[in-house]
């Protein structure tokens, strides 16, 4: 495992466009279902459980094969009902090959790969392995959220980043459970869902005032 390049690729300051995104948190806070750090903790831990999972997963296989990100993105997109979290998903994804062209060589991943995806392929051409590409899914699903509610919800930073370290074991568990899929047939992969991201989506994506894309 390389630590300094996992760390390079998982850092929140990579120009990746993550910052511009609040992964589903922001329709959340308006519809008043988060209101303060609690309710952010529930957030973060199920969407870990269900998206962040899926996302760990093909992260973890699309590192360990990259030569068929075709297939996990289309493994994707049937695990995302709702067009405009796909449509955020591939920007994402879009951004990151962007940014990790200046640090690494990547193979061909075709025109805007979801964001896991790209990530499985970034980490493989960094030299990572589906453990650790696993790991820097996982923190993402976290990690940018988080970010989000301290704008949203006007949250002390110092209690957020509290309960990111609080839920760093829940990152690796679900991490290491998504590596041992990564040699798994497409439709085998995890597929758990979270409606309520998927509704929050749609109807985020009819704002005319927002803070986030997503």
């Amino acid at each position: 495992m390389s630590l300094a390049t996992l760390l390079v690729l998982a850092d929140g300051r990579l120009p990746s466009g993550g910052h511009a995104h609040s992964g589903g948190l922001e329709p959340q806070v308006s519809a008043g279902r988060v209101r303060e750090l609690d309710s952010v903790a529930e957030f973060l831990r199920g969407k870990l459980a269900t998206t962040g999972l899926v996302a760990a997963a093909f992260a973890a296989a699309a590192c360990a094969r990259p030569g068929n990100g075709a297939e996990f993105d289309q493994g994707i997109d049937v695990r995302t009902p709702s067009p405009a979290l796909r449509k955020a998903s591939r920007a994402q994804g879009r951004a990151l090959l962007r940014a990790a062209r200046a640090m690494w060589t990547l193979p061909s991943a075709g025109r805007e790969p979801h964001q896991p995806v790209a990530l499985g392929i970034v980490a493989s051409a960094a030299g990572l392995g589906a453990l650790e590409a696993a790991v820097a899914a996982a923190h993402g699903t976290v990690s940018g959220a988080a970010s989000a509610a301290v704008r949203l919800l006007g949250l002390d930073p110092y209690a957020v980043h509290g309960l990111l370290a609080r839920l760093a074991p829940d990152c690796d568990r679900i991490a290491a459970a998504a590596a041992k899929t990564a040699g798994a047939p497409v439709d085998d992969l995890p597929a758990a869902g979270a409606p309520l991201l998927d509704i929050g989506a749609e109807l985020h994506a009819t704002w005319e005032v927002r803070l986030f894309a997503s």
